[in-house]
């Protein structure tokens, strides 16, 4: 037979059941509140996860616009350049492809590129050194013009009637415009320089050529 458990051991067992019971409680509150911090833990890494996953998309959505803008501006300058040699882009070839490991803003690189193509573009003017050529180009000028006045005149004296009257007039416009003459050439030589006529050349041509046709009326015989 069991033996009677004495009311000192009955109120023993009822105080340890319920130290266990607290016990218990309170672990588990412990564990319902430590799932509790892991899943908000885990809710926060969830959350920042898709803000980093968000700003990835927007940065590789601006990097891939930025790539197609300076793939387009650089196609763009590349052109430039080919209709500058001439060529019809045979000299220069294709665009080059980016360069492997190439890092920072393209923006600068780009802007330089512009900057020479824009300064490059504007036509200088002809040296010095080519006085004595464009000089030649206005004695040159003077020397056709003359002669072609002269024809006129013996033509117009070989004829007679209106010719004699109108082919000297026509060979003094001719003579007198001599001077002016020699500015072909030498607008020649300046677009093969990429240069334009300023008004240095173009005294220079103008006054050989005056020189040269003075002469001429001078000493040439009528």
């Amino acid at each position: 037979m069991n033996e009677p458990v004495t009311s000192e051991s009955y109120a023993a067992q009822l105080r340890r059941l319920a130290e266990l019971t607290t016990r218990v409680r309170q672990q588990r509150d412990e564990a319902q509140e430590w799932y509790a911090q892991q899943c908000a833990a885990a809710d926060r890494a969830v959350a920042d996860a898709d803000d980093e996953l968000h700003r990835a998309e927007q940065e590789l959505v601006a990097a891939r616009e930025e790539q197609e803008r300076v793939e387009t501006e650089a196609a763009v300058l590349w052109q430039e350049l080919n209709a500058r040699l001439g060529g019809g882009g045979r000299r220069a070839g294709t665009p080059p492809g980016p360069a492997d490991g190439a890092t920072g803003d393209p923006t600068p690189l780009l802007e330089g590129v512009r900057d020479l193509l824009r300064r490059t573009r504007q036509p200088g003017e002809l040296p010095s050194a080519v006085n004595p050529l464009l000089a030649l180009y206005g004695v040159a000028g003077a020397v056709v013009a003359y002669a072609l006045g002269a024809g006129a005149r013996a033509l117009g004296d070989r004829n007679g009637g209106d010719l004699a009257v109108g082919l000297p007039v026509l060979a003094l416009v001719v003579t007198l415009l001599g001077p002016l003459a020699g500015l072909v050439p030498a607008k020649l030589l300046a677009d093969r320089r990429h240069a334009v006529l300023t008004p240095r050349p173009v005294i220079v041509v103008v006054a050989a050529g005056l020189a040269a046709t003075l002469l001429l009326l001078v000493v040439a015989p009528r």
